[in-house]
This record gives C-alpha cells, structure tokens and sequence, in this order.
C-alpha cells in the first residue's frame, strides 16, 4: 500500500511477485487499488488493473471510483471509468435541487469532471427549478470547450433559433442580461412546452393539452392557443377547440393556422357556414395553399348535406 501511494511501480510488482495480497483491505477498507487512485498514480492504477484487480472492489467503505472522486483525482478517475468503474452513485442525483453536471456547468473549472459525468450517464436534459439546462450555465461561462462537449447530448431548446454551438451561446448571453422575473417567466414556458410537445408526439392528447394551459399560464402565446386547439380537437372537443382557435386569432389576426384551426373546430361542431367564413379568411392570408382550399370544399359539401 505504501509503495502504491508513492507510485513506485517496480516496488509494488515486486511485492506481487512475493505473494503480496492485492485484494487485502485496511482498517478504512481500502485496498493497494484504492491507495493508488486516491494518490493519483495512474502507472500503479493501470498496472494492478491489469493484473485483474476488481475495478469496483469495496469493502463497504467505498469503491475506488468514489474515493479517487473524493480526492480530486481525475486522471485516475479516468482510467477505473476506462475500466467500466461503477462509483455506486446516482450520476444524475434524483430529488437533488441540482444535478451534479448542472453543478459542475454552474460552478465552472470542472470541465474535465463533466466529461466523465456524461461518459457515466449523466443527462444534459435535465434542467434546474428554474428550467435552465447544462448547456446554458456553461455558454453563459462563455466556456465554448464545454458547450462542445454538450452540444451533441442536448436536446433542442425551443427559443434557441439558431441551434448551434455559437448559437446558444450567444442565446445564453441575451438571456443573461433580462430581469430574473422575465427570464423565469420564459424559462418556465419554454419548458412546459417542451413536454406539452413530447405528449403530444406520444399521441397523450390529454397531458398535452394540460401542459399547454399550464404553459399558457405563464405568458399567453398564439402559438401555445393553436397547439391547444389541435390537442382538444383529437381529443373530439370541439367547443374548447374553437375557444382556443378564436383566442389564437384575436392575438395573431394575420395568422391563416388559426382559421384553419377555427374552422376545424366548426366542423367537428357541424357548423359548415361559419367554418366556411373561417377558411375564406384562412385563404386570404395563404392564397393557394392546398390543405386550405381542399377543407374549404367539404366544408360547402358538408353544408349542402346540412341542408
């Protein structure tokens, strides 16, 4: 153990050759691999891996990932991951008010610990209580090397329009310099959104349409009213359906989706002449759009049979 501390690796091959009992625990239940790691001797660490020295072996004090972590070791840490180390902890921290990645982004000089919290499943998509997700905290840093490094485990954030490396950062900058209550306020949309649009992909019609109104709680948007609108209509209600269209019109006048969505709504209601009014006005903000123009002739088809 003390030659494993002291890096001295022809010292500890010498002791192996002798009959030395790597697999022996002190009185703190650490083993020669657990010293080695805990010192940060990568040649020693290497060399008993590769005479089959458990990677995880624990004698209830701790494996030697948990203990090299302890330490601050990171280049030992890298290698027992390298060897499929398991620290016997939960990477991404459940319950915890932060994540260890949103910690290790927030806090900054641990980009090399974020490397091995991804590499060990760490989740990216995983945002603080105000919505904010690892890859911002780190593009606020203006730390461009981790924004790398996460870019390609994120998910598309939806107010980002240029989803790029340079484009969240520059995102995250703006962000950073709206009032707190604003920032919330949006975060917290931006979020409820983004499930709202996961259960509506998953065809959960019902959750969707919940998160949307929880959404629009925060900040009304014509968009959040259409996507609400559809949700209701699959779901065959068409008076709440056409109460969101005609609110998504009265905050987008110009917008054709919501007549379309207006006049969807009045045929699931059987109301022809009103949702042929509605695909008129549609038509007029998107002349030759075919969807449009199709839905216009059975609406008149469904009022001469009305009739």
């Amino acid at each position: 153990m003390v030659s494993a501390q002291s890096g001295d690796v022809a010292a500890v091959k010498y002791f192996l050759e002798r009959g030395g009992d790597v697999m022996k625990a002190d009185d703190k239940g650490q083993t020669v691999l657990h010293h080695a790691v805990a010192a940060g001797c990568c040649k020693v660490t290497e060399f008993l891996l590769s005479k089959g020295v458990p990677v995880n072996i624990d004698y209830g004090r701790g494996t030697p990932a948990y203990l090299a972590a302890e330490n601050e070791q990171d280049k030992t840490l890298k290698i027992l991951l390298d060897h499929h180390a398991n620290a016997g902890a939960d990477v991404n921290c459940k319950g915890c008010a932060m994540t260890p990645l949103l910690f290790a982004t927030w806090r900054g000089g641990y980009t090399n610990y974020i490397q091995f919290l991804l590499k060990a499943g760490a989740d990216p998509n995983i945002p603080d209580d105000l919505g904010r997700l690892p890859i911002e905290f780190a593009a606020v840093r203006d730390c461009k090397e981790e924004v790398e490094m996460l870019f390609p485990l994120t998910s598309p954030i939806p107010n980002v329009r240029n989803w790029s490396i340079e484009g969240v950062i520059s995102y995250a900058k703006i962000e950073e310099k709206k009032p707190m209550e604003q920032k919330h306020v949006e975060r917290r949309m931006a979020f409820l959104k983004l499930q709202a649009n996961t259960a509506f992909k998953q065809k959960e019609y019902k959750l969707a349409s919940k998160l949307y109104g929880l959404a629009i709680d925060h900040a009304e948007s014509a968009t959040l009213y259409a996507n609400r609108s559809l949700c209701k209509l699959l779901m065959g209600d068409g008076e709440g359906a056409l109460s969101d269209a005609l609110r998504c019109r009265m905050l987008r006048p110009d917008c054709a989706k919501a007549c379309y969505r207006q006049a969807t709504a009045h045929m699931l209601l059987k109301e022809y002449k009103q949702a042929c009014h509605a695909l008129l006005d549609a038509q007029k903000l998107d002349p030759g759009n075919a969807e449009i123009e199709r839905e216009l002739r059975l609406a008149r088809y469904g009022g001469l049979l009305s009739h």
